[in-house]
């Protein structure tokens, strides 16, 4: 298969149609949950959550390292510079690493940093390290040999016995395979090869099939900024009836939700900071989708104001915000590894506290703007519509 790059595929504007579970189904669903629910532990502003569903469990660092920016169009990674890079970030306590299996190196660099951990940091270090990594596959039959064997080439890179966590995206839902898919992911998890199950860009229809199987998932990741509020219309409703937590990303939009692109035109040539990257480009199309450049500097300087009232960043507000919102366990930030670090920034992000002034201001912009749930659709329907 070819390497395939979920982040990068274009929003289509299309209608979307209302699905919601009904009493029974959220009656069956609480119950088979319950224990889900009431063991994930989010206080505060500690700086680790436990996602949990059944005897399921793992921490993780409520902010995320996101790796897609090794996959090549953020600049040439150096393995080595990249791997010190990891330590530095793990020193710092943001021990928690995402990436994927077609995310160019990233399971092999993850492979050799855990390695160095080992060997230069003691145990109760590596105990909080953490390597959650996705599986794309392509839409063929979901056999368990396959299965099997395409977990075992991301164990192999990560140089892990077990996967800390592994989440599973799908194509196309009209192909019932992904209940295959995931009942042998299960089948992996109870012989130990993955410490926990969880989604990626499901939606909320597709969550409440997978757990009316009985797929102990812990967590869906999803795309969730200030700009794109759609996870909390819909998906956190089934999330906090059920337990399941949200990770996010596109959280600081590539760098677009931050002083850089203050008060810039980018609607005149050359008179902005370039949208060179693969992020940056495809959330300014998520910002046309939503309300255009005027309104997002709007919303900058709303958060300009916030941030210098804190003695925080815009980031820093951003991550915040979207941390603070229902279901949400942990926020990604990418990381340039060996090429540019926030690792000071993005810690900032846990002394931080909004108050309701700081809350009003920011949705009294976002309101203005358009609603992404009747425009994209449903979290993940970005990368299914035509």
């Amino acid at each position: 298969m070819a390497t395939l790059h979920l982040h990068s595929v274009l929003p289509n504007p299309t209608s979307f149609k209302s699905t919601k579970a009904t009493t029974s189904t959220r009656r069956r669903l609480l119950a088979n949950s319950v224990r889900c629910a009431e063991a994930t532990q989010v206080t505060g502003q500690t700086q680790r959550v436990t996602v949990r569903n059944g005897n399921d469990s793992l921490d993780i660092c409520r902010v995320l390292n996101g790796m897609w920016q090794t996959s090549g169009g953020w600049g040439r990674i150096d393995r080595d510079d990249a791997v010190e890079a990891m330590l530095r970030y793990a020193d710092a306590g943001l021990s928690t690493f995402d990436m994927a299996d077609h995310y160019g190196p990233a399971e092999d660099l993850y492979g050799i940093f855990i390695n160095r951990v080992r060997q230069e940091r003691p145990p109760e270090f590596l105990e909080k390290v953490r390597g959650l990594t996705k599986w794309v596959p392509p839409p063929v039959k979901m056999t368990s040999s396959y299965v099997r064997d395409s977990i075992n080439v991301s164990r192999k890179r990560m140089d892990v016995a077990s996967l800390d966590m592994l989440q599973f995206h799908w194509w196309d839902y009209a192909n019932t395979g992904y209940l295959d898919a995931l009942k042998h992911l299960t089948d992996l998890k109870e012989e130990g090869k993955i410490k926990t199950v969880a989604l990626t860009n499901f939606d909320t229809e597709r969550l409440q099939i997978i757990l009316e199987n009985e797929i102990p998932v812990v967590s869906n990741q999803v795309q969730h900024s200030i700009v794109d509020m759609r996870p909390q219309q819909k998906m956190a409703e089934l999330c906090q009836l059920t337990g399941v937590k949200l990770i996010t990303y596109g959280t600081v939009m590539g760098g677009l939700l931050s002083e850089k692109f203050l008060d810039t035109n980018l609607n005149i040539p050359f008179a902005g900071p370039p949208l060179n990257t693969p992020s940056l480009q495809k959330y300014k199309r998520m910002v046309d989708a939503w309300g255009g450049w005027s309104l997002f500097q709007s919303l900058l300087q709303t958060l300009k104001g916030i941030a210098s009232k804190h003695g925080a960043t815009i980031p820093n507000v951003a991550v915040k915000y979207i941390l603070d919102q229902q279901a949400v366990a942990g926020s990604m930030i990418g990381v340039r590894l060996g090429l540019s670090e926030h690792i000071q920034d993005s810690n900032a992000v846990f002394s931080l506290t909004l108050d309701e002034d700081d809350i009003s201001s920011i949705q009294e912009v976002t309101k203005k703007g358009k609603n992404l749930l009747k425009v994209i659709g449903d979290c993940g329907d970005e990368y299914r519509r035509a």
